[in-house]
């Protein structure tokens, strides 16, 4: 379901070639299709650095306008009957699995895709200091002082390059554009990924868990409790939408790596 999610990122790809925008310019816009800001402005920093501002700022308004975008792509394409399917409680973890899964993640996006390298890395070392148990002053520290820290200096940063001339410009709203059309579409194609594997599989999913392959972390999966919720107060999807979110961060992470791996050195 996260890589469905994912088809947003090639969507606003190819839409961006169609609009006259270079291979590394559209590889920079089509990861705002993915709904992650923080590897949109990874990306752009690396192939776009003249799109940066605009690409930020669509990257995260896409971000927080999750709850209203995604709601009516969800109930447009599921009927109530397939929002009140309810899933099974999660089977518990075992902690030398919780610690296992970073570090087998790293190492196998790492083999597939190397340019993915700093991304996947970069979320497996805050999963890993969370879970190891051992390092609780460095995970607290990490999601607390050094991410608030970081947010600052990139928003005085990024702000202080948002230039008129640059920014107030057609090439910005064709980019804001395709970015709202590409989000729609990595939800719907989450959406209905998961209507498909309910014809293979005997426990039924949710579709609506679907939505939560884009990359916006936790809100798609929040979203996706409230949808579930309003079919069925005693639905519970947060905890199976979490699967696919993060799974969609780690296949942003992967076509990110795609991208640079294929036009940085060009």
């Amino acid at each position: 379901l996260g890589a469905a999610a994912q088809i947003g990122v090639f969507i606003t790809f190819l839409g961006s070639l169609f609009l006259g925008f270079t291979l590394k310019e559209a590889a920079a816009i089509g990861i705002i299709g993915g709904a992650d800001g923080p590897t949109a402005i990874f990306v752009a920093s690396k192939l776009a650095k003249d799109y940066l501002p605009v690409i930020t700022l669509a990257g995260y308004s896409y971000m927080a306008l999750v709850p209203v975008l995604q709601p009516p792509v969800i109930r447009l394409l599921t009927t109530k009957k397939e929002r009140m399917i309810k899933m099974p409680p999660s089977k518990p973890v075992s902690k030398r699995m919780r610690v296992l899964f970073p570090i087998f993640t790293f190492i196998i996006v790492s083999m597939i895709d190397p340019g993915a390298l700093i991304l996947i890395g970069m979320l497996c070392l805050g999963n890993l200091l969370r879970e190891s148990g051992v390092t609780e002053r460095l995970a607290k520290t990490a999601r607390t002082v050094v991410i608030d820290t970081v947010v600052i200096i990139l928003g005085l940063t990024v702000g202080a390059s948002t230039q008129a001339d640059k920014f107030l410009t057609p090439e910005s709203l064709k980019i804001f554009g395709l970015g709202a059309i590409a989000f729609c579409i990595a939800t719907g194609s989450g959406v209905l990924f998961a209507k498909i594997m309910n014809l293979f599989t005997k426990n039924k999913i949710n579709p609506i868990i679907g939505a939560a392959g884009v990359s916006a972390v936790p809100l798609a999966a929040r979203v996706c409790q409230v949808e579930g919720a309003k079919a069925d107060p005693s639905n519970f999807l947060i905890m199976h939408a979490m699967a696919p979110n993060v799974a969609g961060v780690i296949g942003s992470a992967v076509a990110a790596g795609v991208f640079i791996s294929k036009y940085a050195a060009g």
